[in-house]
């Protein structure tokens, strides 16, 4: 499988689409904030416009690995686990740490994506796919991201808007 060199997050259909050299190779279901798009530190959104990985976390470790502060808590999501931490927001399996490309919009100062803390990253299974849900980063099925993370470059390009995608939603991947 081929490198992505590009991944488009869409809000309104909450899905990540992959590419690679132009072609629509990949798509799966996320789940991003509750509170809708914004880039406003403390808000708890879902920050717009473009963005790059700027660090991949977690090669390695085993599926399900919980993640606190970007580092491995020696855990592993059970849903026991789950139940004795109720209201934890996991962070679990791999984390793609998203840095903002546009200064004033999602860098620097009061909306920088990057200082936030804005990552793609794994979930519990029994958290829905496909709904807002997140505290603003990008959430994904730990199946998905584990095929993900390996695909995905540093510095590769994401793009995170609100419009529908159409054409990408159905479309065949090639």
């Amino acid at each position: 499988m081929a490198d992505l060199d590009f991944l488009h997050i869409s809000l309104s259909d909450q899905m990540l689409y992959g590419f690679a050299e132009g072609q629509l190779v990949l798509r799966m279901a996320v789940s991003t904030a509750a509170n809708g798009a914004g880039e406003l530190n403390g808000s708890g959104c879902t920050p717009r416009g473009l963005h790059q990985v700027r660090a991949k976390i977690g090669e390695g470790l085993p599926g399900a690995a919980v993640l606190r502060g970007r580092r491995w808590t020696g855990e592993v999501w059970t849903p026991e686990l789950h139940q004795s931490h109720p209201g934890r927001d996991w962070i679990l399996t791999r984390i793609l740490w998203l840095s903002g490309c546009e200064p004033g919009r999602n860098r620097l100062g009061a909306v920088d994506t990057f200082r936030r803390y804005i990552y793609l990253h794994g979930t519990p299974d029994c958290e829905p796919m496909g709904v807002p849900g997140s505290h603003g980063c990008v959430r994904l099925r730990n199946s998905d991201l584990l095929e993900l993370f390996p695909r995905v470059p540093l510095h590769c390009p994401v793009r995170i808007e609100e419009a529908a995608c159409p054409e990408w939603r159905e479309a065949a991947i090639t």
